[in-house]
Parts: C-alpha cells; structure tokens; sequence
C-alpha cells in the first residue's frame, strides 16, 4: 500500500492551496466496484441528505471503509432499508468521501475543508480526518489560527489543537491585531493571556490587546477590564510605560480596581523585586514553551552540535555553533536563560577548566567565554541550585578521577571549592532535587569497576551524605529528575550495557525498579519536561543507539519517540529550556 499526500500548491493562507491524498490501494482493490456504481449496478443503499440529494452505494464498501456505516447496516434497522436519510452532513461533503472510499483520492482545499473535516469525523474516516488538520495546520497564520484552534477543539482533533495552540502562543503579536483576536469571549482571552508560555516582545504587547479587545465593545466589555487586568504582569513593564500610557489610558482611569494594579505595579519598581516576584505571578516572566537543547558530537568530526528540540510538536532546529569543541563537558541552565558547557575535554583528550556561556534571551543568541573553573574536568556532573552552579566530580591527568566539587557564584562571577565527596567518581550522575545535589554511580579510582554508591550534598550544610545504594553499579548513567523523583537509567558496568532503570524517593531513602528502556544505553542525556522523561542518545558496546524514547510514570512504560535523525556520537548531553526568542517554528 502506497499514501501520496501532495505539498499544498502555494504559499500559507493562499486562496486556493491544496492537498491531494492518494490510497492507492483503493483503486486496485475497489475498482470494479466504482465502475459497477457508476453504472448503477448491484447498489443497495441510498444516501439522502437535508438538501434531498441522493448518493447511491454498495453497503459492504461503505462498512468495510467506515466503523460509522459498519454499526448502522449491522446493528440498527437501517441494515434493512435501502433508503437513509444523513442529517446535518454537507451534500458535497459526503458524496467526496463516498468517492474517497471507492476511489482512494480526495482532494482538500481551502473551500471545501470545514465542511470535510467535520463529516470525516462522523463517518470515522480517520486518514481523512488526518489530511484535513495535516491541511489546517500549513494553512496556520496570524489571521486564521484562533477560528483553526476552535475547529480542532470542536472536532477533537488533538495534534492540530496542539500545533495551533503553540501558534497563537508563539505570535502572539500579530495574532491580536487580527479580527479573530476581538471576536474571543472573555474566557477566551484570560485563558491566553494568563499563559505563561506566551512569546511576547515585552508586557506592553499584553497590555495593548486587552485594552484593544475592551474597546472594540466597550458598553459591554469595560466592566471585565479588572478581570482582564489581574493576568497582565504589569510590574514587568517599564516605570514610564505605566505613567505614560497605562495611568493615561481612560478605561484605566475611571477603574477603581486597575488602579490598585498600577500601584502594585510601581511598588515593584521601587522595592524588594526579589520578594515581590515569590508572591506574585504578575511579577514573573513569562517564558514561553520548553523546549530541549541538546549538544552532541558528529561521529565524522569532532565539532560539536548545538540543536533545539520540540517535543510537542516532534521537530529540530539548528542552534549556534560552540566555540569550544569540549566532549563530555557539563551542560546547565542559570537564571532561566543562560545555558553553561562547562570544561569536558578537545578531541585528543585534553582535559579543559574552560567555560563557555549561551544567553538565550538575546535576539541573536551566540557562545561566549565565562570565568574558567578551578580545576580541569572531564566526564564529570552539574547541577544547579538557586542558580548556583555546581561541577561535581570527573577526572584529569594530572588526578584520575575527583573526588572534589566546586560551585560557580553568577552574582559574584567566581567558582570556589565545596567540600569533596566521600568517593572519587568520574562518569557519574548528578541531579537536583529539593535543593539538593546528588552524585549517582560512576567508576572510582579504577576506571573499569563501577559504582553503585550514591551520597548527597546539603549547599547549607557544606556536607556530603551517603544515602541508599543503588541496586546495581552504573557509570556513564543517565540522571533525571521528574516530580519530586530521581531516576537513574541505563549505563553500564564495565562489560554491560544496561537498559535498566531504578527511581529514587528521598522520603523513604528507597530505590525501587521501573520498566526497562527498549535499548541499552551509557552516556545518553535524559531531562523532564511535560510530564515525560526523555532520553536521547547513548551507547551500546561500539553501537551507536541513534533514537530518543521517553518514560511515562503513569504507565510505568517506555516508548520510542523517533530516531535522533542528526548523525551524532553518542553521548549527548540535554536540558530543558525556554524557547529562546529567535527560534521561529513556522
């Protein structure tokens, strides 16, 4: 069986773009049957709709194609009539997908695509449902992504829910200057404007189309205005915008309740904004959608590769090349946006103390130099604590592997020594969790035996704890936190590659066991984000497993996600950040 699915024929929003879906398999196995109901021969069930036009079929096609027909001739009395009336279906509709179901081939286009999707739906056609959000959703633009949002609630279509969910969220801008914007009820508009995962180019943008919405009808909207008011963070917008343009806008100055958020807003500016922000959502950023950043090296070089993934949506973009090529190097997020590749070593194994800093908030966002770590390593761990940053571990020449940890201070600009471990450890595994620092597994100072020990750092303290062993020795582990939960997966032991998988509860001190993942893996780079833990990358012996699959806690289930598709050594290092402003999915 072949599908063809042909490339709309012009741009996005063009007038008379198209997809063709083909199902070959259709054609061969039904035609003999098309040609008999063009002829009208050995038809026994005619389809008549509210506008009386009548389509004439074979009933076991239909049921054979269509759950929808399947039950109606076998379990209701319509199996013994010749004659159904189809209500509420577009005529033309159903008579396109009649053909499809002869023919294998439907076309949709701009025209006849609200009124398809709908009737696909019913009769339970899912390939055609499927072309029809495939359609939709390259049709996406500014002025139609909220009427494409409400068809895919409507018809619970959940990937173009999804897709145009992300849309509105990511071009916000020009989204509430189109008509659709101002024909959404007030719910509607609280709902996207309390969004944290809106990308907007500053408040003032959020500002501007709430009070835009209000006064397209003012009569019956200004009296939702203080509603709308408490999802705008005004604090986050400049101490002249608000005297300027908010406390001179009249909607505002005849509401009693906004003006209390104008006040809020200006305490902001001039008190304790650290304190403000714990207390109230209005006082924080919004950072839009998570995505992964994952940096790897190409297995016919040595460069190392930047690339942004999307979960959601199931799709990479290219990142900004590194200036340092380090393997093995730490990877960790500060302050929301600024990403670290921390020491690692070059491609002859030179241990580097180097540091290199990525500030994501930037229009035009490229690798730079930051302040070198006191001590060279390689294969070692990172975490971060109130955006502190810490390197754990690891090994150099001139030491083997280390049991010593330091921390970098980003208000200060300097790294200083903690206190070390109670174990030297090089490949193992550090995770965060209820702010604080966990070392998991590695290999000591024999680099063949691997660990199974795990002890964890108190910042407060300044003291590392042994807590409970894991089951079984792994280095080159992948760590993850999700929900309040350690997990360690995969790694090896020296001669094994492990596909297994133990979970970590600090409030029982308890290691249990959780499904095994579809391939062993050492070295592959795990994060959370919504709700899943992935997994990307990693080793097995010489193989290279080139694929991501994720854990569901809820199943206790692995699923393969997609291969990895960019060609890339092994080992990857991975971590979820805001969608950095230049990444334009569309």
């Amino acid at each position: 069986m072949q599908n063809k699915k042909e490339k709309p024929e012009s741009g996005r929003c063009a007038k008379y773009a198209k997809y063709e879906y083909k199902k070959s398999s259709y054609a061969e196995t039904h035609g003999v049957l098309q040609s008999l109901r063009q002829d009208g021969l050995f038809c026994d069930i005619k389809l008549k709709t509210d506008d009386n036009k009548i389509i004439i079929a074979h009933k076991v096609l239909l049921a054979s194609a269509s759950p929808y027909f399947h039950a109606m001739f076998t379990n209701f009395s319509e199996r013994n009539h010749d004659l159904v009336v189809m209500r509420e279906i577009d005529s033309t509709a159903l008579q396109q997908l009649v053909n499809f179901i002869y023919s294998g081939r439907i076309v949709i286009t701009e025209e006849n695509v609200q009124d398809l999707l709908p009737a696909a739906n019913l009769l339970q056609l899912q390939e055609v449902k499927e072309v029809c959000c495939d359609f939709l959703n390259s049709q996406l633009c500014p002025t139609n992504c909220i009427g494409i949002h409400a068809i895919a609630d409507l018809h619970s279509c959940t990937k173009l829910l999804t897709s145009s969910e992300l849309y509105i969220q990511q071009h916000f801008s020009e989204v509430v200057g189109g008509d659709e914007f101002l024909s959404l009820s007030s719910e509607k508009v609280i709902q996207l404007i309390s969004s944290d995962k809106l990308t907007v180019p500053s408040e003032e943008k959020v500002f501007e189309s709430v009070i835009r919405w209000v006064k397209y009808d003012s009569g019956s909207r200004k009296c939702i205005l203080p509603q709308l008011m408490e999802h705008v963070r005004l604090p986050l917008t400049s101490k002249d915008y608000i005297l300027k343009k908010v406390v001179e806008e009249p909607l505002i100055r005849n509401c009693l309740k906004c003006k209390d958020y104008i006040s809020e807003a200006l305490n902001f500016h001039t008190l304790n904004s650290e304190e403000l922000i714990s207390q109230n959502i209005r006082c924080k950023d919004r950072h839009g959608d998570k995505v992964i950043l994952v940096a790897s090296r190409f297995d016919t070089d040595e460069c190392i590769s930047i690339k942004f993934y999307e979960p959601k949506m199931n799709r990479w973009h290219n990142g900004p090349e590194m200036i340092t090529n380090r393997k093995n190097a730490g990877l960790a997020v500060v302050k929301d946006n600024l990403v670290f590749a921390v020491g690692g070593s070059t491609h002859i194994w030179q241990q580097l103390q180097s540091v290199d800093v990525l500030d994501l908030s930037s229009e035009s966002p490229c690798w730079k130099s930051s302040v070198e770590m006191l001590v060279k390593r390689n294969s070692f761990g990172v975490g971060v604590i109130n955006n502190k940053l810490y390197a754990v571990g690891g090994h150099n020449d001139r030491d083997g592997s280390l049991d010593s940890a330091e921390v970098f201070d980003y208000n200060s600009q300097e790294w200083r020594m903690i206190s070390s471990m109670s174990t030297r450890r090089c490949g193992l595994g550090v995770a965060v969790l209820n702010n604080l620092l966990y070392a998991i597994g590695g290999e000591g100072e024999c680099r063949e035996d691997a660990l199974e020990t795990v002890e964890c750092y108190d910042p407060s303290l300044d003291t590392w704890t042994e807590v409970e062993d894991m089951f079984l020795c792994r280095s080159r582990v992948g760590v993850g936190v999700l929900d309040g939960v350690l997990y360690a997966v995969g790694g090896h032991n020296g001669l094994k590659t492990r596909s297994s998988c133990q979970a970590y509860r600090p409030s029982t001190d308890d290691w249990t066991t959780i499904a095994d993942m579809n391939f062993p893996r050492y070295g592959a780079g795990v994060v959370a984000i919504d709700g899943l833990l992935y997994v990307f990358g990693g080793s097995h012996n010489s193989h290279i497993e080139d694929s991501i699959e994720c854990y569901s806690p809820i199943t206790n289930t692995w699923t393969i996600v997609e291969p990895l598709r960019i060609h890339e050594y092994a080992t990857a290092r991975v971590i979820a950040i805001n969608r950095p402003r230049h990444l334009n999915t569309y």
